[in-house]
């Protein structure tokens, strides 16, 4: 009876060990100069963009799959070939308010073997043609 429980405590502590150590978080694999970037104010109808920065820290190439934004006013684009290790490489969120007024909105970015997309956020004020010229003179 005691060699069955010292055998599945060992089963158990080595289950317990390989389960932590298949989750892979993208923390480990990617590394962004920045997360959130505001613009400020910016003019209602004129496109904005922003480069988040960022390298590859894993020990393999670095797939972005996917990056989608929280509305269709955000239009992010990401490198389509593999990041090498040690690389450096950038997503460009493309930001085109129609309504006057402070925004936030989120990039998903969804890494190749991470199952938790990565956030990075953009926000910011939208002022109509008018309060913008106001405040440039």
């Amino acid at each position: 009876m005691k060699k069955l429980l010292v055998s599945l405590l060992v089963l158990s502590i080595g289950f317990s060990a390989s389960a932590q150590t298949a989750v892979k978080k993208a923390e480990n694999i990617i590394k962004f100069k920045e997360i959130k970037h505001s613009f400020g104010k910016i003019k209602q109808g004129v496109p904005v963009t922003h480069d988040f920065m960022f390298a590859n820290i894993g020990n393999e190439p670095l797939i972005v799959e996917t990056a989608s934004a929280s509305c269709g006013c955000t239009t992010p684009t990401w490198p389509q070939q593999p990041i090498m290790k040690g690389k450096e490489d950038k997503l460009k969120a493309g930001f085109n308010a129609a309504a006057p007024g402070p925004f936030e909105k989120t990039i998903f970015v969804k890494l190749k073997g991470i199952d938790a997309p990565y956030e990075l956020k953009i926000s910011g004020e939208v002022l109509s043609a008018a309060d913008f010229d106001k405040i440039k003179k």
